[in-house]
């Protein structure tokens, strides 16, 4: 796949990757992408958001048009042999964060570069996040004032919850935001975009 200065669309609604996008400094356009994200259940850590990635580029495949390069993206969090998504609910989300408390856990991020012909590039990485051991008071306090129901784990490594529970990282700190903007920007290198 090599597309000569394509219009780029990244596939998100997430305004962390829209943001992290904006920071290359590369004009972009954004769609909003209904796909279904269930994966077979035989799929562990990194190939679950590889799969779900995938499903999101081929929902809107038939829109694309000469000259465009889709991104889209899907993080998941892996402790312990067992995928954590978004949350539920509140409580879905203390008890997510509670299995967090103390433990070193994978965040996985998968994104699928896709172009007209069905092309499809992609790339998988992954960042080890060590959590203190937190308090009941720390983890309902972050869940009654940030709301955490749209990320992977319950958890948003920028906000509160990062500055004061995270206490060792093995990799990408964008990438466990869901979007790892270095690689991204290689991947576009080489895909000939600029």
């Amino acid at each position: 796949m090599k597309l000569l200065n394509p219009n780029i669309i990244l596939g998100s609604q997430s305004p962390r990757r829209r943001e992290l996008m904006a920071g290359l400094d590369i004009p972009f356009s954004c769609v909003t992408i209904d796909a279904d994200e269930s994966y077979p259940t035989y799929l562990q850590a990194g190939d679950i958001p590889l799969y779900i990635s995938r499903a999101k580029a081929r929902a809107y495949a038939s829109e694309l048009r000469e000259n465009e390069l889709l991104i889209t993206s899907d993080t998941i969090v892996w402790l312990n042999g067992e995928m954590l998504g978004k949350p539920q609910d509140e409580a879905d989300a203390k008890a997510m964060l509670s299995r967090l408390s103390g433990q070193t856990h994978e965040v996985y991020t998968a994104v699928c570069f896709a172009d007209m012909n069905g092309e499809l590039e992609t790339l998988v990485d992954c960042t080890k996040v060590t959590f203190k051991t937190l308090s009941e008071e720390e983890i309902n306090y972050y869940v009654t004032k940030y709301h955490p129901l749209d990320k992977a784990g319950a958890y948003g490594v920028q906000e509160w919850i990062g500055y004061v529970g995270v206490t060792r990282m093995e990799g990408s700190y964008f990438n466990v935001m869901g979007f790892p903007i270095s690689r991204v920007y290689d991947a576009l290198q080489q895909l000939g975009v600029f």
